[in-house]
């Protein structure tokens, strides 16, 4: 087995837009298959990445393993289940397709979680059943299987599995 590889998750600046809109449509591509929707006439299927760079309460990363670009992570403080201004919401997380599988999502998961001492939620679509398994896994090491897991219907009609914990840590 190989050793585990060196995560670090970096705090994305404006001067990282165009690169995090890269890997976001990479992202979006993915999730093509599971929601059926396709590029706009332009080929890029378009997310409004302007609230983390203007809004309080957003935290773009970057996540790099061994030196390499590897994915990103968009945080919210607020929950989209209970309204709580308090809570930290995984808006966003993707790791590109060749690291998956070998620890880097759960090792920027974990660095992420230990990054903001509270309460966190983490959505996941139903239909979405490996990300089910990678958060399932993700939460519940990090947590020592301390964590609450439960099915909400969000106002759109979309059915999600939520991961609810606390991370009483500080990196």
């Amino acid at each position: 087995m190989s050793a585990m590889p060196e995560i670090d998750l970096i705090r994305a600046t404006p001067a990282d837009q165009q690169r995090l809109q890269n890997l976001i449509e990479l992202y979006l591509h993915d999730f093509s298959e599971i929601l059926g929707f396709t590029p706009d006439e332009n080929g890029r299927f378009g997310y409004p990445l302007d609230p983390f760079w203007r809004e309080a309460g957003r935290f773009p990363f970057l996540i790099r393993s061994d030196g390499q670009l590897a994915g990103f992570t968009l945080i919210s403080l607020g929950s989209q289940v209970s309204g709580d201004p308090t809570v930290f919401d995984v808006t966003e997380f993707f790791v590109v397709r060749g690291l998956r599988r070998h620890g880097v999502g759960v090792a920027a998961a974990h660095r992420v979680f230990a990054s903001f001492t509270g309460t966190w939620e983490v959505r996941v679509m139903e239909q979405n059943t490996g990300a089910q398994a990678f958060w399932e896994r993700a939460v519940s090491a990090f947590t020592k299987e301390t964590y609450e897991s439960f099915t909400w219907q969000s106002p759109r009609g979309t059915s999600f599995r939520v991961y609810r914990f606390v991370s009483p840590s500080r990196e």
